[in-house]
């Protein structure tokens, strides 16, 4: 033999010996199989989840128990009609055609059934103009509401040497500020009080008399009116030369903002190539506008009844945002991350976390389509037995009770889970008082029936006899009325025979 095959051979028993060490029997126990008990809960990153799902491990939690439902579609998942339906757009308003006339041309575009906007630009100021479509629309009065940024250019109509002064007459322009509408405006010129929460120099520029500066303003401030004021203030006159709005709400210049080319190209392509892309970056979904709000995640089950305009109630709750307060403006959000409505807290989040009934949030504008999740009202057992008993006939047709109504629910035994049992006891007392009146009524009739019936009797025969005397006396009066009558024409004919 030679020395390469003795050494082929040393290598094959080697491999046979080792072979046992190396392969494990697949159905032998492995430590890397077990499943260890663990104390706690291991941390998820949520930081990079998208728009209401941001942070989602850091709300509180009321309870983890709840079945997810195959309905609805995670915000940016959705297929495209959908996406559109519930999108909102980020506008580079050109100058020249008015807010309204932008708007339609995108409903035109879109071929949508309706658009909004987020508050009136002119038609020669451009910049940021927020679009809803459609379903999105409801937002559009929340977002009218909030804080406007713009950067204006003004002409001074004559020199001011000093920069300070400018920046000082600017100054004393922030807070509330009466203003009047201008001259050329759509609404009626009222006197009326603006806020100017900030407003910072940019640029002067002596020569030209131009001012650029950055202000920060309650909606419906009128910039235009701030720069007469300013000409004003320095004594020497002034006027608005060129505006932008660089935010509305919460929505900047660098928050995605697109322009008509950018809606036409993305249409165009869309319609040519189905290629959805250009579209989904030009169209954002709604939520993205409701990033600021604090958050409450509902239940799959409880999401339709919201839909229909049900408060949200303590049973409904998943998790919920720390330091909301009573009054305070809060969405509502599936576990998908989707926007169901915009609500009012009616509890504090120390309430939330230690009540067990009650309502968490009414409701103040509904975002999401009724039906997109199914309907799991009346499916508990307290309303499960109501419909057996209205359809037994033991209650009406509203659900109230009638003379068939057992005393077991008039008493209300059945309670719903986390029910009141005050509300029970005050039931049960309210009823069994009802019964012992019956039965006092009842004991009376029983005691006094034979007297009663003899004096009703009586009663009875009286009224008869009354009423037969009533009938001949008026007939004896009219008879004797008569016989009066003919008496005096008879008397009248013979006084007037013998006047002739």
């Amino acid at each position: 033999m030679s020395e390469v095959e003795v050494s082929r051979s040393e290598k094959k028993k080697h491999k046979k010996k080792t072979a046992p060490e190396t392969e494990a029997d697949p159905m032998t126990p492995s430590k890397d199989f077990l499943i260890k008990p663990q104390s706690f809960t291991p941390a998820i990153d949520t930081s990079q989840w998208p728009i209401l799902l941001k942070n989602y491990d850091r709300l509180n939690v009321r309870t983890g128990h709840y079945t997810p439902l195959p309905s609805g579609y995670s915000p940016l998942k959705r297929p495209l009609a959908e996406y559109i339906r519930y999108g909102v757009m980020n506008l580079d308003k050109p100058a020249n055609p008015s807010s309204h006339e932008v708007v339609a041309w995108i409903k035109r575009i879109l071929r949508s059934e309706k658009t909004g906007h987020s508050g009136t630009l002119d038609p020669k100021v451009t910049g940021n103009l927020i679009v809803c479509i459609d379903r999105a629309t409801r937002l559009v009065k929340s977002q009218q509401g909030a804080g406007k940024e713009y950067v204006c250019v003004a002409r001074l109509h004559d020199k001011v040497p000093d920069v300070a002064k400018v920046a000082r007459a600017l100054e004393t322009l922030t807070g509330a500020v009466f203003q009047r509408p201008p001259l050329i405006s759509a609404v009626k010129r009222q006197l009326r009080i603006r806020t100017v929460y900030e407003s910072k120099l940019l640029e002067y520029d002596v020569d030209r008399h131009l001012v650029v500066f950055w202000i920060s303003c309650e909606a419906g401030t009128y910039v235009r009116t701030m720069c007469v004021h300013l000409g004003l203030v320095l004594g020497v006159g002034g006027h608005m030369q060129e505006l932008r709005r660089v935010r509305s709400g919460i929505l900047g210049e660098k928050d995605n903002m697109v322009t008509m080319h950018d809606v036409m190209d993305a249409q165009w392509a869309y319609d040519n190539y189905r290629d959805e892309s250009y579209l989904r970056r030009v169209i954002m979904p709604l939520e993205v506008l409701l990033t600021s709000y604090k958050r409450l995640v509902v239940k799959d089950s409880a999401v339709n009844a919201i839909c229909y305009g049900a408060k949200l109630m303590i049973p409904g709750l998943l998790r919920f945002e720390n330091d909301v307060e009573v009054g305070e403006e809060v969405v509502l959000m599936t576990t998908k991350g989707e926007a169901i409505a915009l609500g009012i807290a009616e509890m504090t989040t120390a309430v939330m976390a230690t009540c067990d009934h009650g309502v968490v949030a009414k409701i103040k504008r509904v975002v999401m389509d009724r039906d997109t999740y199914p309907r799991k009202w009346g499916l508990g057992p307290r309303a499960s037995m109501k419909k057996k008993l209205i359809s037994e006939g033991k209650l009406d047709k509203h659900g109230k009770p009638n003379e068939k109504t057992p005393n077991e629910w008039a008493r209300n035994l059945v309670l719903p889970t986390g029910g009141d049992s005050m509300v029970a006891s005050l039931a049960a007392a309210a009823e069994k008082e009802s019964e012992k009146k019956k039965k006092k009524e009842k004991n009376g009739e029983e005691a006094g029936s034979p007297d009663k019936e003899k004096s009703e009797k009586k009663k009875k025969k009286k009224k008869e006899k009354e009423g037969d005397e009533g009938a001949v006396n008026g007939k004896e009066d009219g008879e004797a009325d008569k016989s009066e009558k003919k008496k005096k024409k008879k008397k009248k004919d013979k006084d007037g025979e013998e006047e002739e």
